[in-house]
């Protein structure tokens, strides 16, 4: 179904999918699409501030470039030719019922995987790791899969506030259940004051690895990432789960728990691409927009850029060949 005419600029048409892709609601409808972009609105397990279940609206929406050519310079490649994408809108959520919720999200990824499309999720706050991740785990199961995770917070605690779902648990439950080896996470961009020492113990244990902000600091974004990717190259499958309090809420203050010193939109930008392009992608999730504590819809803005970035990564997979940005001179 295209919700657009040829040409359009951004603010006409009938607005609601990611960039004006075509929407598509019946799973029969998945077969040949290569990846499919699904909202998962769900808010019920924060425990600061609340909104994150208007984020897969507002990164729909925060789009202004008009049209459907996505032609990226850094990269040299147009996304939305290359790659066939659609909007399979949200799971059918259930309102003050999380445990509902994340199945309805479960079995709608499991939907997307079982028709051999990548999906990406966008969010909602970060309890959706957990059925996102673990429906896609297992979908590739015997394969392992991986996780790489932007975030500023750990989020394996066991419970907050006495409840074991939440957005400060999903990374202690995929490992509780099987979906995940702690030996296949890697953390990126920690810092503050949570969790407790306790739960750093824990990740420990099961062979987490993490960076804070203040290894990033000290010897910069693309070092950490070459150490990233070259761990992840070594995995069967690679899951991108992107909190956008990673970064700093200079540029990305629309979210419900920011922390100061965080990463810069530039840096966040071409981590993600380079981590789809260099490692690929079996599922993806962009979590924590909160547009009622936006401004200017910069968080927004942020988030549709990173699938966008996740986008152009794949279609150079799918291509086989190296970026060719267009720069001044050849």
């Amino acid at each position: 179904m295209e919700l657009s005419r040829p040409g359009e600029p951004a603010y006409a048409g009938v607005a609601g999918t990611f960039s004006k892709l075509p929407l598509i609601l019946d799973p029969a409808d998945l077969a040949g699409v290569d990846v499919a972009i699904v909202g998962a609105p769900i808010d019920e397990t924060v425990s600061a501030r609340p909104g994150a279940r208007f984020g897969p609206r507002a990164i729909r929406l925060a789009d202004v470039s008009g049209g459907r050519s996505r032609p990226n310079m850094d990269v040299g490649i147009d996304p939305l030719e290359v790659l066939t994408v659609v909007d399979y809108g949200d799971v059918p959520v259930t309102p003050a019922d999380a445990a509902r919720s994340h199945e309805a999200l479960k079995a709608g990824v499991a939907e997307i995987c079982a028709a051999g499309a990548v999906p990406i999720v966008l969010g909602g706050d970060h309890s959706i790791a957990h059925p996102d991740v673990g429906a896609v785990a297992a979908h590739l199961r015997p394969a392992a899969l991986g996780l790489i995770h932007f975030d500023a917070h750990a989020d394996n605690a066991p419970s907050l506030w006495g409840v074991t779902r939440s957005h400060g648990t999903p990374m202690r439950l995929l490992v509780e259940e099987g979906s995940l080896s702690g030996k296949r996470i890697v953390q990126i961009g920690l810092r503050g004051y949570w969790p407790d020492p306790e739960d750093f113990a824990w990740a420990r244990e099961q062979g987490f690895r993490w960076h804070l902000m203040e290894e990033i600091s000290e010897r910069g974004m693309d070092a950490v990432m070459d150490d990233v990717i070259a761990i992840a190259r070594t995995w069967d499958h690679t899951f991108l789960s992107f909190d956008n309090d990673v970064c700093d809420p200079a540029f990305a203050p629309g979210t419900g728990t920011p922390e100061p010193g965080g990463l810069t939109a530039r840096d966040a930008i071409r981590a993600v691409r380079r981590i789809a392009t260099e490692v690929g992608l079996a599922g993806m999730e962009v979590v924590e927009v909160s547009p009622p504590y936006d401004q200017s819809d910069i968080t927004a803005l942020l988030a549709h850029r990173l699938v966008l970035e996740a986008l152009s990564g794949l279609a150079l997979r799918k291509l086989g060949r190296e970026p060719r940005p267009e720069r001044s001179r050849t």
